[in-house]
C-alpha cells in the first residue's frame, strides 16, 4: 500500500494486521482519486472507519486543506499516526479515537468529502449514511466502498446517489449533498 501521487508520492504506508483487515486496493484507490482529482485541493476531508488512514492521507498528499481520521480501534489510531508522521502530513490532520457513528452525532465540523469504508456487511455503512448528511457541505461528496452485492438506498438524509463504480467484488458508490 503506497501513496499514489502528490507531496508524499511513493511512500509505503503501514497496514493493520488481522483477518478482518481489508485495505482499499491500489486499483480502487487510483480509480477513486482519478474521478475526484479536481475536487481534493483545499478541501476538508473526513476519513471515517479510517483503518490505516490511507484514503485521507492520499487526499492530504494531493493538497487537501485538512483531514479528520476517525476509528474506534486503538491499533488503527497508532497506525494512522505513524503513517501521518512518515508522510510528514500530520500537521494537516486530526486523529480521533471513537466510534464512527457516535462521531457523526457529536461533531459540529462540516466536510467537503467523506470516505466511508466500514467493515463489510455489518450495517455500519447504512447507519453512517443516515447520519452523515448534516456533516457534509452543500455539493460535497460521500464516497463509500462496499461489497458489490450490498444494496444501498438512492437517498440518505439530504444525500443523493450519483454514481456507482464496480471493481471485481468491490463497489464504490458516490453520494452528493443537494443544495
Amino acid at each position: 500500500m503506497r501513496v499514489i501521487t502528490g507531496k508524499a508520492r511513493g511512500t509505503t504506508l503501514k497496514t493493520l494486521e488481522g483477518i478482518n483487515v481489508r485495505p482499499t486496493t491500489d486499483k480502487v484507490k487510483e480509480a477513486v482519486f482519478s474521478a475526484f482529482q479536481f475536487e481534493i485541493e483545499g478541501r476538508r476531508i473526513l476519513d471515517l472507519f479510517a483503518g490505516s488512514g490511507q484514503l485521507g492521507i492520499e487526499a492530504l498528499s494531493r493538497d487537501a486543506h485538512h483531514a479528520v481520521f476517525v476509528d474506534a480501534d486503538k491499533n488503527a489510531i497508532r497506525v494512522i499516526k505513524e503513517n501521518l508522521a512518515k508522510t510528514k502530513l500530520d500537521s494537516f490532520a486530526t486523529v480521533v479515537q471513537t466510534d464512527s457513528i457516535a462521531f457523526l452525532s457529536m461533531t459540529d465540523k462540516i466536510f467537503d468529502i467523506a470516505f466511508l469504508d466500514p467493515p463489510y456487511e455489518t450495517g455500519l455503512l447504512q447507519k453512517a449514511l443516515s447520519k452523515i448528511g448534516g456533516c457534509i457541505a452543500e455539493g460535497g461528496a460521500v464516497i463509500c466502498e462496499h461489497p458489490f452485492k450490498e444494496e444501498l438506498a438512492d437517498e440518505y438524509g439530504g444525500l443523493v446517489r450519483v454514481k456507482d463504480y464496480k471493481y471485481s467484488k468491490t463497489a464504490v458508490t458516490v453520494y452528493r449533498k443537494e443544495g
